[in-house]
């Protein structure tokens, strides 16, 4: 890996995966579909490799021999914003829920369905692309600026550095400022599916969202919890 694809290149994958087979069998699967994959054996390896080279989004086990999942999605997060699905038989909530808190932007149990992993990947790379919903002017929203077209945001005039689920996050709150949206209309409006939606997904990526906006998490001033509604941005700071 990487072999010639069926169809032209659509993305760069960096697939990191101890099963041999599996690795082999998902590769060939996104290769036939055009998206070009890289696979890495181990952590080390992945995050050697990462460092030379820029993907398009990077498939993560977490269960790794060496350096485990979690410990090389903090590291990639903090090379870059590049997409990351984490692929992992551990389907506990709290291993879903730690990482997305590490940067990861979705997760997938195995066993899981290449067809649905496709799907995953093109959602995410939508996103990445400002494709998840139709173009719009640049957000201004008190201190904060959302720029679609060069998914951007500013807050006080200090740049996020923001996950492509955070950041089209961020934007459905921006251009709906003032107004509650539950956890499904985020979801939807942020292009994402029902399969990112376990009870605490939307509340992680939230949280997540208030630490790089400075927010107080006690008592948020921006992107405020309404209790058994769900959350909005407020439309002017107090």
């Amino acid at each position: 890996m990487p072999r010639m694809s069926q169809q032209p290149t659509v993305a760069t994958a960096l697939l990191v995966e101890d099963d041999a087979r599996l690795a082999q069998l998902t590769g060939e699967y996104l290769q036939h579909h055009g998206i070009v994959v890289t696979h890495a054996a181990d952590g080390a390896q992945a995050l050697a490799v990462a460092r030379r080279t820029r993907f398009d989004i990077v498939l993560l086990d977490l269960m790794l021999p060496e350096r485990d999942g979690l410990e090389v999605c903090r590291e990639l997060r903090a090379l870059s914003d590049v997409p990351i699905i984490m692929l992992t038989a551990r389907g506990e909530e709290t291993d879903r829920v730690l990482g997305l808190e590490l940067g990861a932007d979705d997760y997938m149990v195995k066993p899981y369905s290449p067809r649905e992993l496709l799907a995953r990947i093109r959602t995410l790379l939508r996103r990445v692309q400002g494709r998840a919903g139709p173009p719009t002017r640049v957000l201004r929203v008190g201190a904060l600026t959302v720029d679609p077209a060069t998914r951007r945001a500013d807050y006080a005039g200090r740049q996020l550095v923001l996950t492509s689920f955070e950041f089209s996050l961020l934007r459905a709150l921006a251009e709906r400022a003032g107004r509650v949206l539950d956890r499904e209309q985020l979801i939807e409006l942020a292009g994402g599916d029902s399969g990112e939606t376990f009870d605490r997904a939307i509340d992680v990526h939230i949280s997540r969202l208030r630490h790089k906006l400075g927010d107080d998490a006690r008592r948020p001033r921006l992107i405020r919890t309404v209790r058994g509604a769900g959350y909005l941005l407020a439309a002017e700071e107090p």
